[in-house]
């Protein structure tokens, strides 16, 4: 932001630090009005015919901006995508702990990225990964909904699953 003296206008429409308007006043004239009252002139919007200037305390003013941007940042929730890989004849042991991780992860908030990777002449059966898929939506629709339903790439089956907003 422009402020003081890096401000290049040479007529502003100048804002008091009530919200008041001055009207539109010389460059010169606005400092010293800034000046008489221990504050600073900021120009908010620079691309206005004349350029807004504004007189305010610029120092508590970039306090409160950064306070807001922090706390924005608090309330900000960052997810992660995680993946579980099958296979199309994966046993029902393994399929169960590739669930409980997929569970876990659901649980935690993140998204889970199901992948069927299809190896050799398996890529024939595509029919086998889609089921192996279907059961695993099934078994997580209780806390998950599926964001996007199975799709092939190259040699790999996708499917993205998300965790329920409802709580």
């Amino acid at each position: 932001m422009n402020v003081n003296e890096r401000i290049r206008a040479r007529e502003v429409r100048l804002i008091d630090s009530n919200g008041e308007q001055l009207g539109v006043k010389s460059h010169k004239e606005a400092m010293q009005i800034a000046q008489t009252r221990n504050l600073d002139l900021v120009l908010v919007a620079p691309n206005a015919k004349p350029p807004v200037a504004r007189i305010m305390d610029y120092g508590k003013y970039r306090f409160e901006m950064q306070k807001k941007e922090k706390e924005a940042r608090k309330k900000q929730r960052v997810i992660n995508v995680k993946e579980v890989r099958l296979t199309p004849g994966i046993g029902d042991h393994d399929f169960e702990t590739k669930l409980k991780n997929a569970r876990k992860f659901l649980e935690k908030g993140d998204k889970v990225k199901v992948a069927v990777r299809f190896r050799g002449r398996a890529i024939t059966h595509k029919g086998l990964g889609r089921d192996v898929l279907d059961r695993f939506a099934e078994e997580v629709k209780d806390i998950a909904t599926i964001e996007q339903k199975p799709k092939m790439e190259g040699r790999n089956m996708f499917m993205m699953v998300a965790p329920s907003t409802e709580k």
